[in-house]
């Protein structure tokens, strides 16, 4: 039997409540000298970053090279102390809880040198995919915390190259399910372990040498922590990783004090579940702030669906505490600020909180990011000047097989995610081709890299134009990626994505981006649209695949923007001058398009608004297979369905979603019709005036 009789941190498994107003921490008294608190504060995130440089230069994977990856400080009892500057958004929410898993199943039977590592989505991780390297902190044989690194390994077995099948009906069919497991015993490499672990990847290799990296990094963290222990003394060190937690709540506990007090509710969409048909599933939050305490309640979440766009609860805890945390950037991040900020998953079994055995390698596309867009969302009515629309979604387009530019043939796999769009703010542009909300900081990775490592060459990586949603102030730009395999044998492709129905959403009025989706042979006699999710498609040599990311949804009235910002968009090839009109109602003169010279011819635009204004919300009404036969006959395109009509179809052959169309436009009427003809200043006083009045 385990002794976890000196660990008092088990485990919430996301089910949190709000704390009585008593056990509330509001004033922050540090029992160390404020200039001793501030340097360790600051030397604990110095530390964290210098584990991710370490990584950085260490790893064998292009993906983690890339910065899919992240590190963190805990404490004796699996608290987060402290992140770094650099740390992707979807793992440091997680942290806490798999550091938790490693005590909880190790008990006391943890000693210096021991390496532990976990990648269990049911055990609080993301997914399998993203495996973390766990290492207790000792000094002169005292435990005073724990150093992790997380890494996204590029491959964990399962039937698709890259671990993303949305085939799998359980995720025995995703790849290696790692629990809580000792790689290094006492400082000795368990090598007969890490094999076992790495040969049931495509790439072992890179497997055993990300581990040693990783658990590399957590060495780092290790001597700095000791280094700071012999300068500072051990009650030092082990006070401030109490201290800084209690700094970050009582922070966070000030600034939602300054709040009004209230309840919102936000509710976005899944595409779809396969085994149901069409038709979305709803992800819902209540949020409510009570005086110096936020709480997120998802309890009424569709139930987990049957294939891998499930979120265990690390992740979804992870999507909620991101999005929060991108409206304070300026506190730091640790697990002071789940005290301040409680989230309750809802109970087992739905999609956001998935129950073993369910598939969930699709998490980051599914409820992750549906949830940290939509506390943007509900953050818009408190704080309406950090305003923002949805931003496009994360995707990943993986193409695997044998190389045979070598006589081995070994594994190749070409892992390639895509920049796109954020959403339109208040009062500025969304940024343009910038990486997902999911992991701000990620890099996009090099195509000559790419084509060094695997025989995909690129041929196009550009702007889409009219990609940005319309708005007072538009999305940002989607960009549009095409390659295709010039050698190899086995060769097959899976796609892992969202939002080719429920389309990347504006905020205040404004409108939707483009939907996501692959294209194959695109324009010629052998074209196919494989739309945002499948797996282990074959592919030919020389077959051309491509696929847009979406650009980042509207804010505001687009009726409402400057006729001469809309015009400058022309001239920056941003927005065509047929979609200024359709979508704006701004009449452009073309001049010298070589020279790009524009002019606005404000008469007719005066008149085109006139008549978009007056015509508009009977739109949304219009016969939606009528819209669908207009579409097929190539009158209109995806984006006139999407946002004049609100109708989603089938975009490869037009055949019309009825029920994903009632869902949608269920969603405009909410998002945009009750906002047009209000200009951005007025809906931001509005949001002021009824947050005063609470």
């Amino acid at each position: 039997m385990k002794d976890l009789s000196t660990f008092t941190g088990l485990s919430d498994k996301g089910i949190q409540f709000p704390p009585a107003p008593e056990d509330r921490l509001t004033e922050f008294q540090t029992s160390l000298d404020p200039i001793t608190f501030e340097v360790l504060r600051n030397a604990f995130v110095n530390i964290v970053d210098q584990m991710a440089e370490q990584l950085l230069r260490t790893c064998y994977s292009f993906v983690i090279y890339c910065r899919d990856f992240s590190s963190g400080l805990c404490d004796p009892q699996g608290n987060l102390v402290m992140q770094g500057t650099g740390d992707i958004a979807a793992h440091v929410g997680t942290l806490h809880y798999t550091c938790k898993a490693i005590i909880e199943e190790f008990g006391n039977d943890i000693h210096p040198g021991d390496v532990f590592i976990i990648n269990d989505p049911f055990r609080g991780g993301s997914h399998f995919n993203d495996t973390r390297i766990i290492r207790p902190m000792f000094y002169k044989g005292e435990l005073i915390g724990y150093s992790q690194a997380n890494g996204h390994w590029a491959d964990v077995g399962g039937a698709a190259p890259g671990s993303f099948n949305i085939t799998a009906l359980d995720h025995m069919g995703e790849g290696l399910r790692i629990t809580p497991v000792r790689v290094w015993s006492k400082g000795v490499w368990l090598e007969d372990v890490a094999n076992l672990l790495a040969a049931n990847t495509r790439n072992p290799a890179d497997i055993i040498g990300d581990m040693q990296a990783q658990a590399e990094a957590t060495a780092v963290s290790e001597r700095e922590i000791v280094r700071l222990c012999e300068k500072y003394g051990v009650e030092t060190i082990k006070t401030a990783f109490t201290e800084v937690q209690d700094y970050v709540e009582v922070l966070m506990r000030s600034r939602l004090e300054e709040l009004p007090d209230g309840t919102w509710y936000a509710e976005d969409y899944i595409d779809q579940d396969p085994k149901l048909g069409e038709g979305l599933i709803p992800v819902k939050i209540k949020f409510t702030i009570d005086g110096n305490h936020a709480h997120y309640d998802l309890t009424g979440s569709h139930p987990q669906i049957s294939t891998f766009l499930n979120s265990g609860y690390g992740g979804s805890f992870a999507g909620i505490v991101a999005g929060t945390k991108y409206q304070f950037p300026e506190l730091p991040l640790n697990s002071g600020l789940y005290r301040a900020v409680t989230v309750n998953v809802g109970e087992p079994g739905t999609v956001v909180n998935a129950e073993w055995p369910s598939p969930s390698a699709g998490f980051c596309s599914g409820p992750f990011e549906k949830l940290m867009n939509s506390v943007f969302g509900l953050w818009a009515e408190i704080l309406p000047e950090r305003t923002m629309g949805c931003a496009f979604n994360l995707e990943y387009l993986l193409v695997g097989g044998r190389d045979t530019r070598t006589a081995e043939k070994p594994y190749f796999m070409w892992y390639d995610w895509m920049a796109g769009g954020w959403g339109g703010r208040n009062g500025r542009d969304g940024f343009n081709a910038t990486a997902p909300v999911f992991g701000a900081q990620y890099g996009i990775q090099p195509l000559e890299g790419q084509e060094r490592l695997a025989p995909v060459l690129t041929d196009s990586h550009d702007f889409v134009q009219d990609s940005a949603g319309p708005g007072e102030s538009r999305g940002g730009l989607g960009a549009e990626k095409g390659g295709s395999v010039f050698e190899g044998e086995r060769i097959v492709m899976s796609y892992c994505c969202d939002r080719e129905r429920s389309v990347t959403w504006g905020m205040w009025g404004g409108l939707p981006s483009i939907p996501h989706g692959v294209w194959l042979n695109k324009g010629t006699e052998k074209e196919r649209y494989l739309g945002s999710i499948f797996s282990t498609l074959p592919l030919e040599v020389n077959d051309v695949f491509s696929r847009p990311s979406a650009g980042g949804g509207g804010v505001g009235d687009p009726l409402l923007r400057d006729p001469e910002a809309v015009c400058e968009d022309v001239a920056d090839e941003y927005v065509s001058v047929e979609r200024a009109r359709i979508d704006y109602g701004v009449v452009i003169k073309v001049i010298d398009p070589d020279l790009a010279e524009y002019e606005v011819d404000a008469e007719a635009t005066a008149l085109e608004r006139r008549r978009i204004a007056d015509a508009r919300v009977g739109w949304l009404e219009a016969d939606p297979e009528a819209i669908a036969q207009r579409y097929r006959a190539g009158e209109i395109k995806d984006m006139d369905c999407i946002r004049q009509y609100g109708v989603i179809l089938e975009w490869g052959d037009g055949t019309l979603l009825e029920t994903t169309t009632r869902q949608f436009r269920e969603m405009l009427k909410r998002r945009a019709v009750p906002y047009w003809g209000k200009t951005l200043a007025a809906l931001s006083q509005e949001a002021i005036q009824r947050n005063e009045a609470a």
